[in-house]
């Protein structure tokens, strides 16, 4: 097993003091936002060896395992993260397959370059992904039944959203839910700032209901994303709970810190609350008009006191061990890779490497690793925020250290 160091990047919507206090170290005063741990291209973590992707490419089969290097190819095929939400992330969808290969061979003919601010699809591949809440967490996820958005609109009185109002009441549900989202998004520039102005003066004045959109104005004003965001349902997770993101389902986080894991992918189309490249077209495209009311996952308890989240993503598995003081060894061997992540206490890793003491930087743009951390022989003890990647088939077991408890993330590829 190897200890990683991970990238912390520092987007503006990330809080400034929670992966710090995670990590145990002191806040820069700058947003961070994500720590990523996996083989990314973007920010792939690093080991010993070398670069997480790299050392993959080398020998696929040992790293990754013969069946998942055989169905994925010769990468990682998930990425986790550590998410730290200060202000509401943009209002975004991620497409299914298809059309992730679709877009992504059509901008390639275009000759579009890969980190174009323009591009829709950096890579061919679809984006599922679950999070995981640490603490309090608040989101934006899939549409409202229209009618209940319709009632919330017209709940503000601003005479600029009532023909929204009447839309979402005279056409079927996907017929009505496309019309009002593409009438708001292609609205000139200036008409719906002021919509966005009177209907977030509204929305303060209410409060109720209403607040989570008053506060996502005020990070973003004017922007018509925030009407957008009176289609979707807001939700509330506690410590534990989880949601799982489909393609085509548009959403948004709005506040909190959670482990998150998705395919690994980084194609994202957004309708709002940014000031990023919007494709309305292609947006429209891929977006899934269907009320769905999210279903809020929490764990389902396995023999072995492993927490699993179950999902239907053929590239990641997410469980959780809560591992008691001075545990037995419990061994998680399995012929997959696997990325173990601590959250809280300090957990034990006996595998059939040696660990020696390290030194890592933590902080934006840079790594995370343990700072000073020693263990015998083929032993790791791992504290909040610290990660290990284990090739497949490799031997690890987990235990308590030193009375303390502590919370282990798992992640790896389902069977």
């Amino acid at each position: 097993m190897d200890r990683l160091s991970n990238t912390v990047r520092p987007y503006a919507w990330g809080s400034t003091t929670a992966i710090p206090g995670l990590l145990g170290t002191e806040p820069t005063g700058e947003p961070q936002a994500e720590m990523w741990m996996g083989a990314h291209p973007g920010a792939p973590s690093r080991l010993d060896r070398g670069p997480l992707d790299d050392v993959i490419a080398v020998d696929p089969v040992r790293e990754l395992g013969g069946r998942v290097a055989g169905r994925f190819g010769p990468r990682l095929p998930f990425l986790l993260k550590i998410l730290a939400a200060g202000a509401p992330l943009s209002l975004q969808v991620h497409p299914d397959l298809a059309q992730a290969r679709e877009g992504y061979a059509a901008e390639e003919r275009a000759r579009i370059p890969v980190d174009a601010p323009h591009r829709n699809y950096r890579d061919g591949n679809h984006k599922p992904e679950l999070i995981c809440a640490l603490t309090p967490f608040e989101g934006l996820c899939g549409f409202r039944p229209p009618l209940a958005s319709a009632e919330l609109l017209a709940g503000l009185d601003v005479d600029s959203l009532k023909p929204y109002v009447d839309l979402l009441g005279a056409h079927p549900e996907d017929a009505a839910l496309r019309e009002v989202l593409t009438a708001v998004l292609t609205a000139g520039r200036e008409e719906m700032a002021e919509t966005v102005a009177e209907a977030a003066a509204a929305a303060s004045r209410l409060g109720g209901p209403y607040a989570p959109y008053a506060d996502i104005a005020r990070h973003y004003p004017g922007d018509p994303g925030v009407i957008a965001a009176m289609l979707l349902h807001h939700i509330r997770l506690q410590p534990g709970e989880a949601l799982f993101l489909g393609a085509g389902v548009p959403h948004a986080y709005l506040g909190g810190m959670g482990v998150e894991i998705m395919a690994n992918s980084d194609n994202v189309l957004r309708c709002g609350l940014t000031p990023k490249h919007m494709d309305v077209p292609e947006l429209l495209r891929v977006v899934r008009f269907e009320p769905a009311e999210p279903a809020v996952l929490r764990p389902e308890a396995s023999p072995a006191g492993e927490e699993v989240y179950d999902t239907p993503a053929d590239e990641f598995r997410l469980s959780r061990l809560l591992v008691a003081r001075d545990a037995a060894p419990h061994d998680l061997t399995v012929p997959a890779p696997q990325i173990l992540l601590c959250t809280e206490g300090r957990i034990t890793l006996s595998g059939t490497e040696t660990e020696t003491e390290t030194e890592t930087e933590t902080g934006t743009g840079s790594g995370s690793g343990s700072g000073s951390a020693t263990a015998p022989a083929g032993e790791l003890i791992l504290g909040p925020g610290e990660s290990v990647f284990v090739p497949a088939g490799e031997k690890v077991e987990i235990s308590g250290t030193g009375g303390l408890a502590g919370t282990l993330f798992r992640a790896t590829v389902p069977d």
